[in-house]
């Protein structure tokens, strides 16, 4: 009977023992980054983007140093929310990111084209070593928190963001109907089968407050994130209403001044 020698790298034995391989890239030289947490949907359409920005909004209101990594490279809608439209620069050193009015640093493949508009033809190593390189080639300085708005779905560019970089949580966004919450379920299940902790689950959607008669209006039909949240053993962060305001205030590039930011509580708990 052979004798272990404790030495996984070469031993093709599947004894269980093996550790898995650690795939995660080094952050620029110039980079200082505390916690990554990485903001996912396992559907579109959901308003995944705008819990990014928001969230990010709410902390950096709370004085943290804050930078949002835009890894959905094909639908990037990150700096148009925060109205910025000017490319990024780089040196030798690396690319540096666009800075906002209220000091959120902020990486996207719509600051390295040549127009907002233009489109993103690529396959997925692609665009996932695209994504790869937000992380290792921008100088993201001194940061509390780097925020990574994900594509939907359980794809190349989320698979390369749980291997590649050091993510510290997930926060998960879904909406009422039961069709996204089954579709959410399998990126939980990815996230947990790639060993990194979801933080908690954000109903967006969740109904109309409407200013007339007060009453809450179920548009999208009845939450349904109590219930998956128990089915995943997982806590409900948050409850985020329809808001006709908040969605002019992105399309508007102002999403960093809108009141009452409606993550404000989902930063609390984070902090």
């Amino acid at each position: 009977m052979s004798q272990c020698n404790h030495d996984c790298s070469s031993c093709g034995a599947g004894c269980g023992s093996q550790q898995p391989q650690d795939l995660r890239k080094p952050a620029n030289a110039h980079s200082r980054i505390k916690r990554v947490i990485a903001v996912v949907s396992g559907k579109g359409g959901v308003g995944k983007s705008t819990v990014t920005c928001t969230l990010a909004a709410a902390m950096a209101a709370r004085g943290k140093k804050v930078g949002v990594l835009d890894a959905d490279i094909t639908g990037p809608s990150v700096p148009k929310a925060f109205g910025i439209h000017q490319q990024a620069q780089g040196s030798e050193d690396g690319i540096y990111p666009a800075v906002t009015q209220g000091g959120i640093k902020l990486m996207s493949l719509n600051l390295l084209t040549k127009e907002e508009t233009d489109p993103v033809v690529w396959r997925g190593p692609v665009i996932a070593s695209a994504v790869e390189q937000f992380w290792t080639d921008v100088i993201w300085g001194e940061l509390d928190y780097l925020f990574v708005d994900m594509p939907p779905g359980t794809g190349d560019v989320p698979l390369t963001v749980f291997q590649s970089l050091p993510v510290d949580g997930v926060v998960m966004v879904t909406a009422p109907q039961s069709l996204v919450g089954m579709i959410v379920t399998k990126a939980v299940k990815m996230a947990q089968l790639m060993r990194i902790p979801v933080l908690g689950l954000v109903e967006n959607y969740s109904y109309f407050q409407c200013d007339q008669c007060g009453k809450a209006h179920p548009i999208f039909g009845e939450s349904t994130i109590d219930q998956l949240a128990q089915q995943l053993g997982l806590p409900v962060l948050a409850k985020l209403p329809l808001d006709p305001a908040l969605a002019q205030a992105v399309d508007a590039g102002q999403v960093e001044s809108y009141q009452p930011n409606p993550m404000a509580e989902v930063a609390e708990k984070l902090l």
